[in-house]
């Protein structure tokens, strides 16, 4: 236990300068290396953190929360399930579809797609940014107009604009159990772009009923669902397929996605451990700077303990010592580093008009300005290793101060 007279201790060996401009300049430099440490890590994470919400954003803007499914693949009641659906807790969106691979061919030019039939009017429902890119196209999906709208990426491997037409082909089963390709001519009514490859280059957008009308299916074949709590999809996509009835199968986002969010989970934790290099590399400058102050103040401990401090006593004073440096850059860190973090898009922005260039430029990437979100567990985890890490740098030179024999100290003097 560290008592007032070790605290009174480490403090006036923190400030002395009898020890040297080396050591003093040491000391500086372990609590400016604990702070930079703890500030690249905040600002990082939170940047991390930034960026994957926005990829979060766009991976749900043309999907869906959850989706319900029969386990057999037959259609649904796509309106009846749907107002049951709105209906259940924490449903704020339910809406009918139906998914089905598709070649569509314009000219010479032909590539496979994904061809999904929506219900205009009730898709808004369960979008989460495709409103806004789309506000002014899902009306033009009226059933029976044989007009779709185009991934950007898909749009471009067809070579096809607004009001070209696009010859779409399914396969479907004969009577005889053949395959035949159903074939039926749609006109572009829009082009869409969300920065996404699974959607700009492999989807197509069309009314339910003109899906249904190539033969593919005989009705929609899920439903999509839409939370008020994203992060609440898996629970309420289970108890929503359970009150709806027997025999559906739902598929949350975190599942259809899963191996994007690993990803970022993986690379989050990597540059977790390397930043925490630097806390580290700081803290063994702590380690020199408390030896080098035990070996300048050898006949200081020799003295405390003719006196009556006991070993204890001693490797409280240099445990103090340290973890002043350490905690102290450790706060000064975390401060800066949420101050950083939370500006971090003005910052960018200064930066960019200063130097006249951009970190993100608009002609080449989808995100145009540094995200950032700081979330409190990671601030927690930084603040915690930084304390813990410089706590334990403490250990190894207080306890060579608690071995200092005063008889052999005191010898020469």
């Amino acid at each position: 236990m560290i008592r007032p007279l070790e605290l009174f201790l480490a403090l006036r060996y923190a400030r002395a300068r009898q020890a040297g401009f080396f050591v003093s300049f040491n000391t500086l430099l372990s609590l400016i290396g604990v702070a930079l440490g703890v500030i690249a890590l905040i600002v990082i994470l939170s940047i991390m953190n930034g960026f994957e919400g926005q990829l979060r954003d766009r991976l749900l803007s043309l999907s869906a929360h959850a989706t319900l499914s029969r386990s057999d693949g037959g259609p649904l009641d796509g309106a009846a399930l749907a107002a049951r659906a709105r209906k259940l807790p924490g449903v704020i969106g339910a809406a009918p579809y139906l998914d089905q691979q598709a070649l569509l061919a314009h000219g010479a030019q032909m590539t496979a797609a994904t061809l999904r039939g929506i219900n205009p009017a009730l898709e808004p429902s369960v979008s989460t940014i495709e409103t806004a890119l789309l506000s002014g196209q899902l009306a033009d999906l009226s059933p029976g107009s044989n007009r779709l709208l185009l991934g950007r990426g898909v749009a471009f491997q067809l070579g096809v604009t607004v009001g070209d037409e696009v010859t779409v082909m399914v396969p479907a089963g004969e009577a005889d159990g053949d395959l035949a390709p159903r074939i039926r001519v749609f006109t572009v009514a829009g082009i869409f772009e969300v920065g996404l490859q699974d959607h700009d280059s492999e989807l197509a957008l069309a009314a339910e009923e003109d899906v249904v009308a190539l033969g593919a299916s005989a009705g929609p074949t899920g439903l999509r669902l839409k939370f008020a709590a994203v992060y609440e999809a898996p629970a309420r996509a289970a108890a929503a397929a359970a009150a709806l009835g027997p025999g559906l199968l739902a598929r949350d986002w975190t599942v259809e996605n899963a191996g994007y969010f690993r990803a970022i989970r993986i690379e989050k934790t990597m540059m977790t451990l390397i930043l925490l290099l630097v806390v580290g590399v700081a803290a063994f400058n702590i380690v020199a700077t408390l030896v080098m102050v035990v070996r300048a103040k050898q006949n200081d401990i020799a003295i405390l303990r003719t006196l009556g401090l006991t070993p204890r006593g001693v490797v409280a004073v240099f445990v103090a010592q340290g973890a002043l440096i350490g905690w102290l850059g450790t706060l000064v860190g975390a401060v800066l580093g949420l101050l950083i973090a939370t500006n971090v898009g003005n910052i960018a922005a200064g930066l960019e008009w200063l130097f006249h260039f951009q970190f993100f430029a608009a002609d080449v990437y989808y995100v145009t300005r540094i995200p950032s979100r700081v979330e409190v567990p990671d601030v927690v985890l930084v603040v915690g290793a930084g304390l813990l890490l410089t706590l334990l740098a403490t250990v190894y030179p207080s306890l060579r101060a608690a071995r200092v024999e005063p008889a052999d100290a005191l010898r020469y003097e």
